[in-house]
């Protein structure tokens, strides 16, 4: 049905359909409905993005409308907050404190039977893995930081898979010969 070989180009070709000149809630709606439609829902960007590139293509923006619209759609994330900056993984020490504060997450979860709020951990679990593999993979990434990535990435593959047991496993990573020759030791700073 659509001409357009990319997501950007569908956009405007969905808001040249539409034949307005200007944009408002309606048309983000419309959109986002072809993008989803096409790329899966995961492809839809926020009403702001769509609506700076149709203002780069000459659209003229009914501000409030869009605003209106972008305010409800971030007020439907309650999870955000909970997860925004919560992984660290630029330490042996932040990565462990992140899993740990993931894991008591993904348990207030569990406890509240808030499947959303679980698949949301795991979700960031996996996406920390991804960001590990890609410096685990870049030729620019130099040696023992090489090998910290490689350690993280084990530490959350063991939480996704036995989160109940992670605590108790780690503990006994950190005591292998190893892990010290190759780390040393871990303290635990004050927080923990």
């Amino acid at each position: 049905m659509w001409q357009a070989r990319t997501k950007n180009e569908l956009i405007i070709e969905v808001w040249e359909k539409l034949d307005c000149e200007n944009v408002g809630a309606a048309e983000i709606e419309a959109i986002e409905t072809a993008v989803a439609a096409e790329y899966g829902q995961a492809a839809v960007d926020s009403p702001m993005i769509i609506a700076r590139l149709l203002a780069d293509e000459g659209a003229e923006l009914r501000h409030p409308e869009i605003m209106r619209l972008f305010v409800e759609r971030a007020s439907d994330r309650p999870y955000d907050a909970a997860f925004r900056n919560l992984i660290d993984l630029d330490s042996l020490r932040g990565a462990l404190r992140s899993i740990r504060e993931l894991n008591n997450l993904r348990l207030k979860y569990a406890a509240e039977s808030d499947r959303e709020g679980i698949r949301h951990a795991r979700q960031a679990a996996l996406d920390a893995k991804q960001k590990l593999k890609a410096a685990i993979d870049d030729p620019r990434t130099e040696g023992l930081r090489r090998r910290m990535c490689v350690e993280i990435s084990e530490w959350l593959s063991v939480w996704l898979q036995t989160p109940d047991l992670f605590s108790d496993w780690v503990e006994l990573r950190q005591r292998s010969a190893d892990f010290r020759e190759t780390f040393g030791h871990i303290q635990r700073s004050e927080d923990e």
